[in-house]
């Protein structure tokens, strides 16, 4: 049987709440957290290291659910800056807009953004998956090295700037492209990832892949070149 907790942050700190979190074993059976009245404040439910659900019912400040590992975590608001900072794996839904550098050098997991993120998503993303249903800011996956960014509204300017090897998928219009970053053919295998992103992100069936552009590296920025010497 598992445990239900219930935490106000009204009376209880984000100390005591993520040192509660953080001393869950990989087999707890207190599965399901739910946080009350979080207020903006920083840092819930960062670290966490446990298969556990956790549900934030109210808009919370920066970094909430840095460094995830296995846990999912759900936000009945908006985020701060650096949600999901670093995250390892598990699943982040936030079901507002994110401030900026939402999922910042991600390394695994996904995150889910109902709204809009500002901004910087993605940067230096790492292996993250990043589904946005609104549109995105400038210097989108700057520095992307690996993962996918999927943006279902618009992205800013400079996206996916000095991009490696992370996947940008964007159905709505591009503002401008950054260093190095071209638009790619929409192959099968690529339309096959994207729907497999969709799908995870449970949007199966709800958006046409067709209508998506995919953007990547143009891998001149790889080498040094001193042709190029004003470029860096």
């Amino acid at each position: 049987m598992s445990a239900h907790h219930a935490i106000d942050l009204a009376t209880g700190s984000v100390r005591e709440l993520n040192a509660a979190l953080h001393a869950l074993s990989p087999d707890t059976n207190e599965t399901l957290w739910r946080v009350s009245n979080p207020r903006g404040r920083h840092a819930i439910a960062a670290g966490v290291d446990a298969p556990v659900t956790i549900e934030i019912d109210g808009p919370v400040g920066y970094y909430c659910g840095g460094m995830n590992k296995h846990a999912s975590i759900v936000i009945n608001g908006n985020a701060g800056v650096g949600l999901a900072q670093n995250i390892m794996s598990g699943f982040v839904h936030v079901k507002g807009d994110a401030s900026q550098s939402a999922g910042a050098t991600g390394c695994g997991g996904m995150i889910v953004i109902d709204g809009n993120a500002s901004a910087r998503c993605g940067i230096s993303m790492k292996g993250v998956d990043i589904v946005v249903k609104g549109s995105v800011g400038h210097m989108s996956a700057f520095m992307g090295q690996a993962g996918s960014l999927v943006v279902l509204g618009d992205a800013g300017e400079a996206l996916g700037d000095s991009l490696y090897e992370a996947r940008l998928f964007v159905r709505g219009t591009v503002a401008s492209l950054g260093a190095d970053c071209i638009e790619k053919e929409m192959r099968d295998e690529h339309r096959a990832l994207l729907a497999a992103k969709l799908e995870a992100a449970g949007l199966a069936g709800t958006v046409d892949v067709g209508e998506f552009k995919r953007y990547g590296s143009a891998r001149t920025l790889y080498h040094f070149h001193v042709d190029n010497v004003s470029s860096y």
